[in-house]
């Protein structure tokens, strides 16, 4: 097990009051259903994450990333992708056929599991930073995403392909998976070193 110090423990608790505040003001809509849908994962993960401190604590800069992506899925729900104001914002601004506010959220969704995965598998395996590593995590997170998409899927087909907010995009479902793939790639180039660093602190600890 690794160690964790007084000011760890602050900055996650500071984090878990923020995620639990946002949470609540999310909810706060006139479609609670379809809030429940696109937030499922935020609500299955703050327990997740609580019950598995203890026994598997992350470094602070995945925890951290993994409060952003939540961020991101609790502002989707609220609005609905399509609606999010920041992303109309950039829609008139830029005068672009959609709200792309949803590419913001594929890309986390590659980003954050990359840095979650390739924790999990230096801990867990006897793999090793290097370009096994590499692959490996972005291979898993495309899988990730693969299975996201044709979860999708089967709810349009249940449902109607209204629900899945392709807002006329008939590469949705490729751009989804591309913004995810690229994520994954960017998370590791951009903050492996640092992951690492953290790693052999706490190992240290």
């Amino acid at each position: 097990m690794f160690a964790y110090n007084i000011d760890y423990k602050r900055y996650l608790a500071l984090y878990l009051i923020l995620l639990i505040s946002l949470t609540v003001l999310s909810a706060y809509n006139e479609h609670i259903l379809k809030w429940v849908a696109q937030a499922i994962w935020v609500i299955v993960g703050i327990p997740l994450l609580l019950l598995t401190f203890r026994r598997f604590p992350l470094t602070h800069i995945t925890y951290f990333f993994i409060l952003l992506h939540m961020c991101i899925l609790l502002t989707g729900a609220h609005y609905t992708y399509q609606k999010v104001p920041l992303g109309l914002w950039f829609q008139d601004w830029f005068e672009l056929s959609r709200n792309h506010f949803d590419r913001v959220g594929h890309f986390a969704q590659g980003f954050v599991p990359a840095l979650i995965v390739r924790e999990v598998l230096i801990r867990r395996s006897c793999l090793q930073p290097g370009k096994w590593l590499f692959f490996l995590v972005v291979c898993v997170c495309m899988a990730i995403s693969m299975v996201y998409e044709f979860l999708e899927w089967a709810i349009a087909i249940k449902f109607g392909k209204e629900t899945l907010a392709m807002q006329g995009d008939i590469w949705d479902t490729q751009w989804d998976m591309l913004m995810a793939t690229v994520g994954a790639i960017l998370a590791q180039v951009l903050f492996r070193n640092l992951q690492d660093k953290q790693l052999n602190k706490m190992h240290a600890h």
